[in-house]
């Protein structure tokens, strides 16, 4: 995670996103959904360090009007429901702007909290118009403990979001209403409809990132040549972890004076623990053969057993279409998810009714 303003580049968009949705006349709750290593954590936690600088607005005072707090759920101890809470009271109370404001420190300060006590307390901060803004790492260790975060407990926290009295940012690897799914939860907190992908960065955040630390300040030379730069991309593609991998390893090498093949070595080493970064070869084979064999001989097949009809150019049109999705989600252009349902629309607006039923059984 960069806990270092000065190496934090990009993610401008989304940065953008979570002001406005805290600045607005209706505060948005957020759920900051991407894959392990994608920046969750930087983005989160950046956004604590420099909100009271983004929320500058005519007229407005970012100082007394908003705290905002970064707590990741897997490193905190919060095993109970009164731990989180006084994990969250705790990183609160740690804010200057909260110390000097009795206002603020009093509700807060108490030895243990419970869903009565923590709602009168933010309900406190929003009778002094103060909106305190909860980010939310790695959500997913509160599941591990079903017993102590159930519906009540999430139940609280949503009317604390309908009151206004409480905004929430939260991290996640999947959209929150896949966990609510996954672990019979019906609180309604899970419907947050406002789920902020987190993908690769552009292309000139990843050249930004390569060009540390002359991108945050002129003054100073790229750590890596410009050859060097162009190499780290070349590896790193546009994932954040993976181009300060790439940038990491390339400058040890110049320090200790290794090739570039070392270099690249301790990058594939390392570039393995990041999900998605390299697909198995049989696993990509398997996917084509599937592509271009079986599924146009299943297509054919699934053709003669409803009888529509559908001559073989046809087949061959749809076999090529689903070649073109296939390798949009393979190369990342779309997700997995998307192949499948648009699979599913080319299969279904080909062959009408009489195979409807079929797409919609699988």
């Amino acid at each position: 995670m960069i806990t270092d303003p000065r190496y934090f580049v990009g993610r401008r968009e989304q940065l953008d996103r979570l002001t406005s949705s805290a600045s607005g006349a209706q505060p948005t709750s957020i759920n900051v959904v991407g894959k392990r290593r994608i920046g969750k954590s930087s983005l989160l936690y950046h956004f604590c360090q420099t909100y009271e600088q983004r929320l500058q607005a005519p007229g407005a005072n970012p100082q007394q009007q908003y705290v905002a707090i970064y707590l990741s759920l897997e490193a905190a101890s919060c095993q109970t429901r009164s731990d989180f809470y006084q994990a969250v009271a705790r990183e609160f109370l740690r804010r200057p702007s909260v110390k000097t404001n009795p206002s603020l420190t009093d509700p807060l300060s108490r030895s243990s909290f419970n869903h009565q006590s923590f709602a009168e307390a933010m309900f406190a901060w929003k009778d002094t118009q103060v909106l305190p803004i909860l980010c939310l790492d790695k959500i997913e260790a509160l599941f591990k403990y079903p017993q102590e975060f159930n519906d009540g407990f999430f139940d609280n926290l949503r009317s604390l979001l309908d009151a206004n009295a409480l905004m929430v940012i939260i991290a996640s690897y999947k959209n929150l209403d896949i966990y609510s799914r996954q672990h019979r939860l019906t609180s309604s907190f899970f419907n947050l409809g406002h789920p902020l992908p987190l993908r690769g960065i552009t292309e000139m955040e990843a050249m930004d990132l390569v060009r540390l630390p002359q991108t945050t300040d002129p003054s100073l030379q790229p750590a890596l040549s410009p050859e060097k730069q162009q190499i780290a991309i070349q590896w790193g593609g546009r994932h954040p972890y993976l181009l300060q991998l790439a940038a990491f390893w390339l400058w040890e090498a110049r320090k200790g004076d290794r090739d570039l093949k070392w270099a690249k070595q301790q990058f594939d080493q390392q570039a393995k623990r990041v999900p998605g970064w390299r697909l198995d070869g049989r696993r990509i084979w398997r996917g084509f053969r599937w592509v271009i064999w079986d599924l146009p001989k299943s297509l054919f097949g699934v053709t003669k057993t409803i009888g529509a009809g559908v001559n073989e150019v046809i087949g061959i049109g749809i076999g090529l279409i689903v070649i073109v999705v296939f390798i949009l989600a393979l190369s990342g252009q779309i997700s997995w998810v998307d192949f499948s349902q648009q699979i599913k629309r080319v299969l279904c607006s080909t062959w009408g009714s009489a195979i409807e039923q079929w797409c919609q059984a699988k």
